[in-house]
């Protein structure tokens, strides 16, 4: 019986054989096949490089054409790809564009490919590659922790613009929405009720920012942003600040960081006293004058969004690609800052605060007196 069936498939394997050969022979040689590509239409992109004004550029790309270019320069050892003999690379110039056209307007990825002319996988790919390029190469440069040189000319700038002494900076976080993740997703839907991560951002007296904490899930309170941080570690080891103290009421006040009321009180973080029933009117006087200097970091949130509107409407990207993101958009901001690019500021752009009823006082005497020795110092001024 083994032996009948061997010779069955045997049998069975020589006529197929036979057919191959058979089929190979009589079909006729076919036509050699053609390396395929998608035409696609560059004409808008071309006329954008051919006919727009700087006012164009800064209006769509939020940079005038030669910071633009400049951009493209700093990362080209990054994003530059190799002629081959099938096609052309993409320039720079197209890679950087779409991506900062995704950041802009937080357009989906099918249109933004029809409109510069590329492929719907390619504008994808285009976008990650920008963003990491933007992370790895100019994040040192234009987001970075300030040298005690660059500190003192912070607190002048704080002092000469709003009369707030010692004052490094000012921190706040802002939620960016997201879409709901597939783990934990509660640990993501906020107070007001949407799905976000947390962006906390220091920023100087010109609005960039210096130290940057992203991915928390949103429904986590600041407080608690903020105690998980680097940002908190260096402050309360002595680390973040350099040691530049200046006498005021008889009380060595170092340099602080300014803060909102759901911030604890620490030496180096200053925030308001608690308002309601009891505050004096020298502490309604100090609130005053700190909510005017730590309004920059609402409005630095403010230009943040407004300009790379991806972080103000719900992104729809994976989280973890969602926090490299931000990160950009921040680096972007910086870069675009430094260069002294025109804000056009939208009716649309409103960061909203957090008020906390909450009087943290974790930061003890030490805090506190400094806190005092202000607003002491405040009073005597009026």
């Amino acid at each position: 019986m083994s032996f009948m069936i061997r010779r069955h498939f045997y049998r069975r394997r020589q006529e197929r054989r036979r057919n191959a050969i058979l089929r190979a022979i009589t079909t006729p040689t076919r036509e050699k096949r053609k390396l395929w590509t998608h035409a696609r239409c560059h004409a808008w992109w071309q006329h954008a490089c051919d006919t727009w004004t700087e006012r164009d550029w800064l209006l769509n790309f939020r940079m005038r054409r030669t910071t633009f270019r400049h951009l493209c320069e700093l990362l080209r050892p990054k994003l530059t790809r190799q002629d081959t003999r099938y096609r052309r690379a993409v320039p720079v110039e197209l890679r950087v564009a779409v991506c900062l056209w995704r950041l802009a307007t937080n357009l989906e990825l099918r249109s933004i490919s029809h409109l510069f002319g590329v492929g719907l996988s390619s504008a994808c790919v285009f976008t990650q590659q920008v963003v990491a390029a933007i992370n790895d190469n100019l994040k040192s440069q234009y987001l970075h922790t300030p040298k005690d040189a660059e500190f003192v000319e912070i607190v002048k700038g704080f002092h000469d613009r709003w009369g707030f002494p010692q004052c490094a900076g000012a921190v706040d976080g802002t939620h960016i929405p997201i879409l709901a993740p597939s783990h934990n997703p509660a640990d993501y839907y906020n107070r007001k009720g949407f799905y976000s991560i947390i962006l906390q951002g220091v920023v100087d007296h010109n609005m960039k920012f210096w130290d940057v904490n992203i991915g928390w899930p949103g429904r986590v309170h600041d407080a608690r942003v903020l105690s998980n941080s680097s940002l908190y570690e260096r402050g309360q080891n002595g680390t973040l600040l350099p040691s530049l103290q200046e006498t005021i009421q008889d009380v060595d006040v170092p340099l602080v960081i300014l803060g909102d009321a759901a911030y604890p009180l620490l030496p180096w973080l200053m925030k308001p006293y608690q308002e309601g029933r009891g505050i004096t009117a020298e502490q309604t006087a100090f609130n005053h004058r700190l909510s005017q200097a730590r309004m920059t970091v609402e409005r630095a949130f403010g230009r943040l969004k407004g300009r790379w509107r991806c972080l103000l409407k719900r992104c729809d990207c994976d989280v973890f690609f969602v926090s490299d993101i931000v990160l950009a958009c921040c680096i972007l901001h910086n870069f675009c800052e430094s260069h002294n690019e025109e804000y056009i500021c939208s009716d649309n752009d409103v960061h909203d605060q957090r008020p906390d009823p909450a009087d943290r006082q974790i930061g003890g005497d030490s805090g506190a007196n400094i806190r005092n020795a202000l607003c002491a110092h405040f009073s005597a001024l009026q």
